[in-house]
């Protein structure tokens, strides 16, 4: 089971601090969210990063085997 974090924008877009997967990759577990804004959220994820377990990626193609921890990062003012 991998944890994903969100934070600033994609917390406000899905509606929640963290939800749980059991998806293959980040991009699977990420469309199989049902976020409180869905138009918002669908436009975010590709100006996200995420670090996994740590490691900065942009590849939502990622596998999740053995990851537990995904945070989810949206582009930030001045960063």
């Amino acid at each position: 089971m991998t944890t994903i974090r969100f934070f600033a924008a994609a917390r406000a877009a899905v509606g929640a601090d963290s939800l749980t997967t059991t998806g293959p990759t980040i991009e699977a577990a990420l469309g199989a969210i049902h976020a409180a804004d869905p138009a918002r959220w669908s436009a975010l994820q590709e100006r996200c990063s995420y670090l996994v377990d740590g490691v900065t990626t942009r590849e939502r193609a990622t596998s999740l085997d053995g990851v537990e921890i995904v945070d989810v990062m949206p582009p930030f003012a001045g960063g």
